[in-house]
């Protein structure tokens, strides 16, 4: 029997959803810019990626607020996307040359469509600036970030709207 399905993220007015943080590639002389945006009960994760000086990658992520996911394994996105492939990513407080380590996969979404988005939390792979790694674990009592990214190296307009983000 396929257990509930619980919200973490709702997109309201509610004191206990997190607020999110754009970070783009112009942290390390990138042009590409991306934004979130709060907008009718939805994230509108949207922005143009470009490839000049060494960058292609946009993201936005949660601040202000941990979770303990131990009870879960998997993620749940309800996503209208541009046709284009976006990473889903948690961070804890594990580092790796001093910098956090993301734990992410990807997933594809439709132009212009609704689509379910189901990550097992045991696909969420370690990576430290797009590298994979072979550890550390991930260890779901203590995310610090939820994130999403696109760096698919195709320059241009995205744009990704997100009706709740809940696990199972």
């Amino acid at each position: 029997m396929q257990q509930p399905s619980r919200s973490l993220i709702e997109f309201s007015a509610a004191a206990d959803e997190p607020g999110w943080l754009a970070v783009n590639d112009d942290v390390m002389g990138g042009r590409s810019h991306g934004n979130a945006r709060i907008v009718d009960g939805q994230l509108h994760f949207s922005g143009t990626l470009s490839l000049d000086n060494g960058g292609g990658f946009a993201s936005v992520r949660t601040q202000g607020r941990r979770l303990d996911l131990r009870d879960a394994s998997a993620m749940l996105l309800q996503v209208r996307g541009d046709g284009r492939r976006y990473q889903l990513r948690v961070a804890t407080a594990a580092r790796f040359r001093g910098t956090p380590v993301w734990y992410g996969a990807t997933f594809a979404t439709v132009a212009g469509q609704w689509t379910l988005v189901s990550m097992p939390l045991a696909s969420l792979a370690p990576r430290y600036r797009g590298a994979l790694l072979a550890g550390p674990a991930l260890d779901l009592s203590a995310i610090e970030q939820i994130g999403l990214l696109i760096g698919d190296q195709q320059a241009g307009p995205f744009a990704l709207a997100v009706e709740w983000i809940r696990v199972e």
